[in-house]
């Protein structure tokens, strides 16, 4: 597995040789503005980045405060999982001793399933009694689900007493979500005296991403002065309509002259760093996950004669939430390449790209989505993916110098630097989050 590292495919390689060089000769720099930032705002409990390598960009293009792929995750890293949740949960209330998880309420995903079972048993490992409540508003008594695996996961309806929630016979001191909330804020979890962690203010129903990667241009360009490089190497641009409704056309003006303005600043950036590929853009719901309402546009005119399929696809999210707004986000390439082991030389492998897994401040692992059906240009968030654990031997937070700046861990460093820049962004987003809730709910998530 060592060996299983997607291959860069890219005559562009120049550019992140000297970034990852850059990284590695000011790490400690790094490390030092990183901690100073812990300091100043409380990492998120968890979170995962998915990253674009383009050989010329390294740039984050989601960020999910609601991972649902730890059973993707080498199990050789279990013990950092393990005291990165004790010190997240020693965060959010030091003296807490019981956990009580809530899932999606979808129960037919056994991949879903299994991350629920292994973000449990690392609850478990870590010293905190655990048990799973489900919002399911059908549930009414415990049920037990076998996997594939041979895990077993009971799930148990929650119940309310006065500010606090727990399942029976189980009063929890930390409510912890893995679910996004795509569906809405769930009354039952609504002004609790527990803390709720990540807090209901930062799930699908009230975050955008847009307002994300604002905060995320002003993390990079921080970044960018410490280390005296052009933030657009660590950041999407980025332009975003408010109001639109593909199936009506409203918004559609709004649409297709953001994805002409962005299309044009994308092409400038082209331009100064010599970069000969086509420009694109990623059009996609501004909130929700899943992969869902994404398409790869390359000209205005493309927004202006979708067709009834594409109207459709584009409508609605996860639980059919109505697309309101969107995103136009600047498309990067992804040159990493998987070629699985023993692949011929004439195997051009599947599209590859990163994505990093962080408890806390720090990252416990990732892994590579694969998809052999996709293009270096598409959204991988898709069915069909695979997933490949990242294939480092020491945490992403240590580089080797001694090392050239692309060779293993250097490279995964510098997923981890840029991943964590996104962690950054997150907690600031959260904190802002916080501040507009209503002085009762503010007991939620320490």
């Amino acid at each position: 597995m060592r060996d299983a590292v997607p291959n860069l495919t890219t005559a562009h390689t120049a550019p992140l040789l000297r970034f990852e060089s850059l990284l590695l000769a000011r790490a400690a720099d790094i490390e030092a503005w990183f901690r100073k930032q812990w300091l100043a705002t409380a990492p998120p409990f968890y979170g995962s980045v998915d990253l674009r390598n383009a050989g010329f960009k390294l740039a984050p293009v989601d960020t999910n405060l609601f991972p649902a792929g730890f059973n993707n995750l080498n199990p050789a890293f279990e013990a950092l999982c393990v005291q990165a949740i004790q010190a997240a949960l020693g965060r959010v209330l030091p003296d807490a001793c019981g956990v009580l998880l809530v899932p999606e309420n979808h129960t037919r995903n056994q991949f879903y399933l299994e991350n629920v079972a292994v973000l449990r048993d690392l609850l478990q490992h870590a010293g905190y009694k655990t048990r799973i409540g489900s919002l399911r508003p059908e549930l009414q008594a415990a049920e037990t689900l076998r996997l594939e695996s041979g895990r077993e996961l009971v799930l148990e309806p929650i119940r309310r007493s006065g500010d606090r929630v727990g399942v029976d016979d189980f009063d929890p001191c930390v409510v912890l979500l893995n679910n996004d909330l795509s569906g809405g804020r769930p009354p039952v979890l609504e002004n609790l005296g527990q803390p709720v962690t990540p807090p209901l203010g930062v799930g699908w129903s009230s975050r955008l991403k847009s307002q994300h990667f604002a905060i995320y241009h002003e993390v990079s360009a921080e970044f960018g002065a410490l280390l005296g490089i052009d933030p657009w190497l660590v950041e999407p641009l980025f332009r975003n309509c408010g109001q639109i409704n593909f199936k009506t056309r409203e918004g559609e003006d709004c649409l297709a002259g953001n994805v002409e303005l962005l299309l044009e600043d994308i092409a400038a950036k082209y331009k100064e760093y010599g970069v000969r590929e086509e420009p694109f853009v990623i059009v996609k719901a501004d909130a929700g996950t899943y992969g869902m309402g994404v398409m790869t546009v390359k000209s205005p005119d493309q927004v202006r004669n979708l067709n009834r399929d594409t109207r459709k696809k584009m409508a609605a999210t996860k639980e059919g939430k109505e697309v309101t707004g969107a995103i136009i986000q600047e498309g990067v390439y992804t040159f990493e390449r998987w070629n699985e082991p023993g692949a011929g030389e004439d195997d051009q492998g599947a599209t590859a790209e990163p994505v990093v897994y962080m408890i806390d401040q720090y990252v416990v692992g990732g892994f590579y989505r694969v998809h052999g059906g996709r293009s270096n240009q598409e959204n991988l968030n898709a069915p069909g993916s695979t997933f490949k654990p990242l294939a480092f031997a020491e945490p992403c937070s240590h580089p080797d110098c001694t090392l050239p700046p692309d060779a293993r861990p250097n490279r995964f460093y510098a997923y981890g630097v840029v991943a964590r820049l996104a962690l950054v962004a997150a907690a600031r987003e959260i904190a802002l989050a916080l501040a507009r809730e209503p002085v009762t709910r503010r007991a939620e998530a320490a």
